[in-house]
């Protein structure tokens, strides 16, 4: 048997999530497997780095697979994207030690929450990005974000449906900039709780909007209470953009960035 770590790109839209429901139900894992079990000519099983919600993007999301099928590396790439719709791409595979696990081996990930902030929208890129039509300051948005870093309790930042055992995570970022009308929250941590981000963006939206100062987002993080915080933000701005695996150099390294903002983005 071998192991297999494939880099996986998507647009969220369309689908409802990452994770596999049943055979009607369109979610980014059935058509991985379903094109990958034709490649292999057997059943394949992927493990994926983290699952995405509902019209969440990924520019790096990271699975592995095992198989007893012997197939050159590009047939993973090449042979699976024949197979896959257009707003689903394997962008690399690689052949990894039997014990990796896409989720398990991975120390840290990385989100972009991407905002278009004009008070009229753009008939452009609808389901790509997030539209906030007040007027975002950016500096204040960054300034909220420092009270996040280092190792906290995010329970006022969990979701409801949340199952993980523990709502302590280490934000080792929490960056926000602007090009133009677009406004990046970058933001990386071990690992994240159920719309953790989107949540977070909430927030981060309603204090550069002037609803409130930068010290809230603190005073949330001290209350360790859902229900006092902002609605949770959509789906439509968030991407996965990297998972970090410091002991795996044979992976490709860094964030692979959304494409067409990629120039603004570096």
């Amino acid at each position: 048997m071998k192991t297999i770590a494939l880099g996986i790109s998507y647009i969220g839209a369309g689908f409802h999530g990452w994770q596999y429901q049943n055979t009607s139900t369109p979610t980014i894992q059935a058509e991985i497997e379903r094109s990958l079990s034709e490649i292999a000519a057997e059943t394949i099983k992927v493990t994926c780095a983290g699952r995405t919600d509902s019209g969440v993007h990924a520019t790096k999301q990271v699975v592995h697979f095992q198989t007893a099928a012997s197939r050159p590396l590009k047939a993973w790439v090449k042979g699976t994207n024949a197979l896959l719709p257009d707003s689903i791409s394997v962008d690399w595979s690689q052949e990894v030690i039997s014990d990796f696990s896409a989720r398990f081996s991975a120390n840290a990930r990385r989100y972009f929450y991407l905002i278009y902030n004009n008070d009229i929208r753009s008939a452009l890129f609808s389901e790509n990005l997030t539209r906030e039509h007040r007027r975002l300051d950016v500096l204040a948005m960054h300034k909220a974000g420092r009270h996040l870093l280092g190792e906290n309790d995010f329970t006022s930042f969990r979701g409801a449906q949340c199952q993980s055992k523990t709502a302590m995570r280490n934000v080792h970022h929490l960056d926000v900039r602007r090009v133009g009308d677009l406004i990046l929250i970058d933001i990386q941590a071990n690992a994240f709780l159920l719309h953790m981000v989107r949540n977070i963006a909430g927030v981060l939206m309603d204090i550069g909007a002037g609803t409130r100062d930068a010290d809230w987002m603190r005073e949330l993080l001290m209350l360790k209470n859902r229900n006092m915080g902002s609605i949770t933000a959509s789906p439509k701005g968030l991407y996965l953009v990297d998972v970090i695996y410091p002991d795996h150099p044979k992976l490709p390294q860094g964030p692979n960035l959304p494409h067409l903002l990629s120039g603004m983005l570096n």
